[in-house]
């Protein structure tokens, strides 16, 4: 069993995150964006859409999590084996893991787990996210991808890029509960409403399943590449990254109808959204983040690293005040 430390990460971390005397972090704060091509990390001033700094990683970064508590934002480097955890608010890194092959990665919602995906060897982890002890090891064939959960936490999804399927996992025990077959190349999946939402790469549409038994329920095309999905903050809006097309799809979240499409030339694969009510896109063939008015779908662009791939905005409206001793409030 894989021990990462014997100490609880996360009460760790929490005293390593307090801002130093009268430091301050910007008004609108910072972007993070992973060059997986690039091996390294672009820190963005939401603001001034300036790049600030370039931080080297080791060798292919490509998602990241914020920890339950706010205090780490986990970033895995997939290749060379390594958790990077880096201070949400400043961008400083704060300490390093040995964890396989962290490719995706998620707490769940009742921040219990914490699910790694090693893409490459073709096994999902499931830790205790506040002691983070390795519990089980799936195997899965094959090159798990992408992760979701349940609400109630009791559940976690896979995708299967290689074999074109999704698995559904107990976190509690590991044990497989279903695996089947939704079409070519799943990628990005999203529990909405009930259902199951994934985005399929190699059939240019997004399968809508039922998770109680992976069975597919429907259908709906909405460009080449279909990979990502994303809820609106306010819930209206789920939005389907298309990266071969160069279109982001707009579903509407109660009906799951595509109402219209933009361009975002370059490959948009992951979002995340701004409280200006801008969209900030990472665009894996350009080298660059897009940031995206959803109202005209009129954008510009941010030169950034190598394939940049995931994408997390620090704005302070998503931290909560006791985060620490010196709240960017003060």
């Amino acid at each position: 069993m894989l021990r990462i430390s014997s100490l609880t990460l996360f009460a760790a971390l929490a005293a390593l995150v307090l801002l130093p005397p009268g430091a301050t972090a910007g008004q609108s704060g910072l972007a993070f964006v992973l060059n997986s091509g690039a091996a390294s990390l672009s820190l963005i001033d939401v603001a001034t859409e300036r790049e600030i700094r370039r931080i080297p990683l080791a060798r292919e970064p490509h998602h990241m999590a914020l920890s339950p508590d706010h205090t780490g934002l986990l970033v895995g480097d997939t290749v060379a084996n390594t958790l990077y955890v880096f201070n949400p608010q400043t961008g400083a890194l704060m300490r390093q893991l040995t964890v396989a092959d962290p490719y995706q990665l998620q707490f769940s919602p009742d921040k219990k787990w914490f699910v790694v995906n090693g893409l490459a060897r073709n096994q999902v982890d499931i830790y205790d996210a506040a002691s983070m002890h390795l519990l089980h090891r799936v195997h899965l064939a094959a090159m798990p991808s992408h992760i979701n959960f349940r609400p109630d936490s009791a559940v976690v999804f896979i995708s299967l890029q290689q074999t074109n399927r999704v698995a559904a996992i107990a976190t509690a025990s590991g044990a497989v509960l279903w695996n089947v077959e939704v079409g070519s190349t799943p990628a990005g999946v999203l529990w909405h409403d009930g259902k199951l939402l994934v985005g399929l790469m190699g059939a240019d549409e997004v399968a809508v399943l039922n998770p109680e038994n992976g069975q597919i329920e429907r259908r709906i095309p909405t460009g080449r590449g279909a990979h990502n999905l994303f809820l609106s903050p306010d819930g209206k809006i789920i939005y389907a990254t298309n990266r071969v097309d160069g279109t982001i799809s707009l579903l509407d979240a109660k009906t799951l109808r595509v109402t219209r499409s933009f361009h975002v030339t370059g490959g948009p694969d992951d979002l995340d959204f701004a409280p200006d009510g801008k969209i900030w896109a990472t665009l894996r063939f350009a080298h660059r983040v897009a940031v995206i008015d959803p109202q005209t779908g009129s954008y510009h662009t941010i030169t950034v690293g190598r394939s940049p791939h995931g994408i997390w905005l620090n704005t302070h409206d998503r931290f909560p005040v006791q985060i620490s001793a010196r709240s960017p409030s003060e």
